[in-house]
């Protein structure tokens, strides 16, 4: 989804000072605050030379261990400044913040190939713990980083709280969301994609981009560092583990499978997706085994929480149809239901055959109290104005993808999947709704509760939108022109989601409020508020 919002078309073309992420568990200071477009506050710029200026990180919590992640980068926005040779670097895992009861450790080599960054899985730890971890290399260390094991699979969990993010523009504003997610009690956070956007530089910006549009694989690799070299991004990753899966801009803004927007031939748009996969696997705590092959890369995956939360998280562009019924441009567009005949094709695929059969089959045998969908996008079907005066759908989204949708929404129900739940982004802006069958009959049954989480700072939809949203009796809220994230705290009986914005994006020290809170019972699909 492109940040610049221009009319109800959805017409979308349109620091670090080496020890961030132990500010994270202590309690970060803010930067002195800067108005947009002007210099960077010292705090949100890289300490050149030190070799952990991009911070650490962890990610894909088991029950026995999780995934350490940093990359060695002395000269972070130029490609890193590490030369061709390996360096041995070496890690340790203590049941202490001062690292002094240290229970795992190893020396991995991080190799140029892989811009020196290292996923290290470790192993061997007990379910449902905090544990403290760093990295060493050439007498320096890294800063020290807290992450968390997932509950045993037999565990019966009282409460699992965690963080839903996405959409977090650079360009557009600073990440103090970041800052207070990173003090929340919660046990991960689930990134839901646009983790950076593939745009050139704009001056005009709040904290422009280092050079042009990102094509190559040092043009990504750049972009990511300096994504990553932001203190109150770097505070997050060092306070919890993550868990990840990218949208669109991560390559190319609404790209469908190897089909580029700009309509790029398809060999030169796959050595693309092949630069921007690797680069997205070199910047996150992604399992090893996830590792891309060329343009492809293993991204949707099952993960359990005891008893209590199953999730599945989806990839909704690697394998998906192409848009319908194409305008003047490429990619989404807004299109008349009734006007494109493409749209209610049954072999369009959202998910792929593949995927869509692991997902039927995964949760078809979910033992978990809460079935959980992260994914990318709003689900719930979205009419809304065309500038003709028409009613329209947005094609890049599930509305683009009908016949898909209603073979989910079936499984659902067929396969009496618990307590499904639906998180997605993408939209820039914050959506309660009820997930049905059909959208078209006012009363038809509630089968599941989806929560949309509003951008970290990319631009939110035009008010008119969410007008539309409003009146559509499944949408129990909508609200754009908000940035931030949604808190989720699960228990056996009731789900809570509580809608975390900032007031401000335009200076690093905004302060954090919450909207609204909702809730879900366990057995009665549909948010209701608090």
């Amino acid at each position: 989804m492109q940040n610049d919002w221009r009319d109800p078309r959805l017409d979308r073309r349109a620091f670090l000072a080496g020890g961030a992420g132990a500010l994270a568990l202590s309690g970060c200071q803010t930067a002195p605050a800067a108005e947009p477009g002007a210099a960077e506050p010292a705090a949100h710029r890289p300490k050149l030379g030190y070799l952990f200026a991009l911070g650490v990180a962890s990610g894909e919590p088991l029950p026995d261990g999780v995934v350490l992640w940093t990359r060695l980068a002395p000269d972070p926005l130029n490609g890193g400044g590490m030369g061709p040779a390996p360096v041995p670097v070496r890690w340790e895992v203590a049941d202490d913040e001062a690292m002094r009861r240290v229970v795992r450790r190893g020396t991995v080599l991080a190799h140029a190939a892989w811009a020196h960054a290292l996923h290290v899985e470790v192993r061997g730890l007990a379910p449902d713990r905090i544990y403290w971890y760093r990295f060493s290399a050439r007498g320096e260390a890294s800063p020290v980083g807290r992450t968390r094991t997932a509950p045993a699979p037999a565990a019966r969990p009282a409460r699992l709280g965690f963080a839903v993010a996405s959409c977090q523009d650079f360009q557009n504003g600073y990440y103090s969301a970041y800052r207070h997610m990173a003090r929340e009690d919660i046990a991960f956070v689930l990134h839901l994609g646009d983790y950076i956007y593939e745009y050139a530089g704009n001056p005009a910006r709040t904290r422009p981009h280092l050079g042009g549009e990102t094509v190559t694989l040092a043009d990504y690799r750049n972009r990511y560092a300096q994504y990553r070299t932001d203190p109150d991004l770097q505070a997050a990753h060092a306070a919890f583990p993550w868990l990840a899966v990218p949208d669109d801009h991560e390559v190319e803004n609404d790209y469908a499978d190897d089909q580029s927007e700009k309509r790029t031939p398809r060999a030169e748009f796959l050595r693309r997706r092949a630069a921007a996969y690797r680069a997205y696997y070199e910047h996150m705590p992604l399992r090893p085994a996830m590792a891309p092959r060329g343009a492809a890369i293993p991204l949707y995956r099952r993960r359990r929480f005891g008893t209590l939360v199953d999730l599945f998280l989806l990839d909704e562009r690697q394998y998906r149809s192409d848009q319908a019924c194409p305008g003047p441009r490429w990619g989404g567009q807004v299109v008349n239901p009734d006007k494109c005949a493409e749209l209610a094709d049954p072999r369009r695929t959202m998910l792929g055959a593949a995927q869509e059969r692991w997902l039927s089959q995964g949760t078809a045998r979910a033992t978990g109290r809460w079935t959980v969908l992260g994914q990318q996008l709003l689900m719930a079907s979205l009419i809304q104005p065309m500038q003709s005066g028409e009613l329209g759908v947005w094609t890049d989204g599930w509305d683009g993808y009908p016949a898909a949708r209603l073979r989910l929404a079936n499984h659902l129900v067929a396969a009496r999947v618990p307590n499904p739940v639906v998180l997605g982004g993408d939209i820039h802006s914050f959506w309660v709704t009820d997930i049905k069958r059909d959208y078209r009959d006012p009363r038809a049954p509630a089968i599941a509760s989806e929560f949309v989480a509003t951008s970290i700072t990319s631009s939110g939809v035009p008010q008119v939108i969410v007008e539309a949203g409003m009146k559509l009796p499944y949408i129990k809220f909508a609200a754009t022109r908000r940035h931030g994230y949604l808190r989720c705290t699960v228990t056996p009986r009731l789900w809570r989601t509580d809608l975390q914005t900032v007031d401000t994006i335009a200076r690093p020290d905004a302060r954090l409020a919450t909207l609204k809170s909702f809730v879900v019972e366990a057995g009665r699909p549909g948010p209701q508020p608090l």
